[in-house]
């Protein structure tokens, strides 16, 4: 099913985009929660005259992305966690206490927004990405150390 999104999804696209989604998506999640709309040809000349209001709200999106990636760009946070003889951890760092950590230093992400393939099952520096918005990435430091 075609749809023109009314809102920017990172999976799909910029607000604005005409996008292929499967019709359960679209009836059941997308249409609903006026996301999206069909798009028919009515809904496509109104997208033509709103394309002015969209480029203005993609362009305040992306400066504010740009505003927090220079915020979090270099940003560092510990860490500490139980660790045996090897320096393994007994445990994991995951997601969830990166968020914590860095909500120690007044800096609020999305848990989607960090891009943490696996847990840290080791001690030591890790660079890990957040995607604020498409083709915003900063780079935080996450330290683990023994506790």
């Amino acid at each position: 099913m075609k749809v023109i999104l009314k809102e920017t999804i990172d999976s799909l696209g910029i607000i604005g985009n005409e996008v292929t989604v499967a019709d359960g998506y679209a009836r059941n999640y997308l249409l609903p929660q006026n996301k999206a709309v069909l798009a028919t040809p009515q809904n496509r000349k109104i997208l033509e005259q709103d394309k002015k209001k969209f480029e203005l709200q993609i362009a305040k999106e992306k400066e504010f992305a740009e505003k927090m990636a220079a915020r979090l760009n270099g940003v560092s946070c510990k860490i500490s966690a139980k660790v045996s003889e090897r320096d393994r951890l007994y445990g994991s760092v995951k997601i969830h206490d990166i968020i914590k950590a860095l909500e120690k230093q007044d800096i609020k992400v999305d848990k989607r927004m960090i891009l943490l393939r696996e847990p840290i099952k080791k001690t030591g520096t890790q660079k890990i990405p957040i995607r604020i918005y498409t083709d915003v990435e900063p780079v935080i430091e996450v330290e683990v150390v023994p506790e």
